[in-house]
């Protein structure tokens, strides 16, 4: 699978998107779809309001406890059989499941849907070591075979028509007639992939949520694949950023009621599978192995300051990205990271640095449509905000802490001269009517370019005279009259 687009081109690659009429208009009817799902299942604003301030409260509960609720987690895991592994990087969660396939002495892996797999790179990894990892997921499968990164957290393929995956499937499956005919096509991938499950002898999956109460990793989906890929083959490796533990099981069903209602219109998923251990004696399916890696990659770092943390509260439905005027047209490889859209712009920053994610913040109408539809409330223009902030704020400023790796990525010691100058005319009479003056008077000097403000609007214009000297003419003229 490929590798992501160069993060420092958003700009670029945002604009040939947006100049793109089939992915613009491919994408908006995918979203309106979504967004008018979504709706029809919350007709009750009271309810929604509700489960949504539940939703809140077990996030924060959760994170508020969360190096705690970690070791309960590993520790039932534990007792009940399943082995836990942590990785701080990606390099070290790629070498963990290369080190699994090894042991179990399989050179190939079926996946179940998982973004945390994305976020590692774990697919180029494995083929520069050898080994192939095969996607199970329907979407995830189509877009390996187009050698593509998902545009979108649930669906992946969702820039996808049934005209593309028509010829895809044409072309990379041997022997397979062209056919337009939506469910041929599902048909054709599930026999690609059936025999696959039970030859396979590692698979890998997600983790919705994990809960530290029981040591039960919970998956939701829909295609069956997430069942086949955690209980056919001998060993299932999960893989899960360390934010998705939960307190108490009890907490499972009002996340699933969101998660599930808010990302694809559903009720409820057509299969919720609950892990607590491997096959015991006498049961007649389940893998002879449990492995949970736990990934940290910067989550640490947005989890040490209270106001960043509430990033982590996210359970990954995408109704921000489904409602984002900014994702509906640009689509979500043009971000050029796993997480696109709303979600994607607060979290990039702390797992890959706002070195390489600088435009990502920026990126945003701050109409606040993510944070209306959001299941767990989380404030994502404030984030946001404070991101621009962090942006553009040296290292080395004082009394400013060191929260975000890159900080300072946009700061320009030009642009700090400019504020400060603009400051201190602002705040001396004599500089601004001077000031004033020379903006009137020297109008016609402006030049056509004016940096980022003209890129996409018509270079501002000043007046020929300013407001205090017309309102100072009109005041004389109206003292002349009889």
């Amino acid at each position: 699978m490929s590798h992501s687009h160069p993060l420092h081109d958003f700009r670029a690659a945002s604009s040939h998107a947006a100049q793109d009429p089939t992915q613009r208009h491919n994408t908006r009817a995918a979203m309106d779809f979504l967004m008018q799902r979504r709706a029809a299942q919350f007709p009750d604003a009271d309810e929604l309001s509700r489960l949504r301030d539940l939703g809140q409260r077990i996030r924060q509960r959760a994170l508020s406890r969360l190096p705690l609720l970690l070791e309960q987690l590993e520790a039932r895991c534990v007792a009940n059989g399943i082995q836990v592994h942590w990785a701080d990087t990606p390099a070290e969660a790629c070498e963990i499941v290369a080190g699994l396939m090894r042991q179990a002495n399989s050179q190939e892996i079926i996946k179940g849907k998982s973004m945390v797999s994305e976020e590692i790179e774990l697919n180029h990894f494995l083929e520069a070591q050898g080994m192939t990892a095969l996607e199970s997921d329907m979407g995830e499968f189509i877009v390996q075979l187009a050698h593509e990164k998902p545009s979108h957290i649930i669906m992946p393929a969702i820039h996808k028509t049934k005209v593309d995956i028509a010829h895809l499937f044409h072309d990379e499956l041997p022997r397979t007639p062209y056919t337009e005919d939506v469910d041929e096509l599902i048909q054709i991938g599930r026999h690609a992939l059936r025999q696959r499950f039970f030859t396979a002898k590692v698979g890998l999956s997600g983790v919705n949520v994990a809960v530290a109460e029981t040591g039960t990793l919970v998956l939701v989906e829909n295609e069956g694949n997430g069942r086949l890929t955690t209980s056919a083959p001998e060993m299932h490796i999960a893989i899960t950023g360390i934010e998705k533990v939960v307190e108490k099981l009890e907490d499972v069903p009002p996340i699933l009621s969101l998660l599930t209602r808010s990302a694809t219109g559903q009720p409820i998923t057509t299969y919720v599978n609950m892990i607590s251990s491997p096959r015991k004696a006498g049961e007649k399916d389940g893998p002879q192995q449990v492995h949970l890696v736990l990934l940290d990659n910067g989550r640490s770092q947005a989890y040490a300051d209270l106001q960043l943390r509430e990033t982590l509260q996210c359970i990954r439905c995408g109704a921000c990205m489904n409602h984002c005027p900014v994702y509906t047209r640009i689509g979500g490889h043009a971000y050029g990271t796993t997480y696109p859209g709303p979600i994607g712009k607060i979290i990039s920053p702390h797992l890959l640095g706002l070195d390489d994610t600088k435009d990502l913040p920026s990126a945003s109408t701050l109409c606040g449509a993510c944070s209306e539809v959001c299941p767990v409330r989380i404030p994502i223009p404030e984030l946001l905000l404070r991101l621009r902030q962090e942006s553009v704020t040296p290292e080395n400023e004082p009394n400013h802490p060191h929260t975000v790796r890159g900080q300072g990525a946009k700061y320009r010691a030009t642009e700090k001269w400019l504020w400060r100058s603009w400051a201190r005319i602002y705040s001396q009479p004599v500089l601004y009517r001077a000031s004033r003056f020379a903006a009137t008077r020297l109008r016609g000097l402006l030049p056509h370019d004016v940096g980022a403000w003209t890129i996409a609007r018509a270079k501002p214009q000043p007046a020929a005279k300013s407001l205090h000297e017309l309102v100072a003419e009109y005041q004389a003229t109206q003292g002349n009259q009889p």
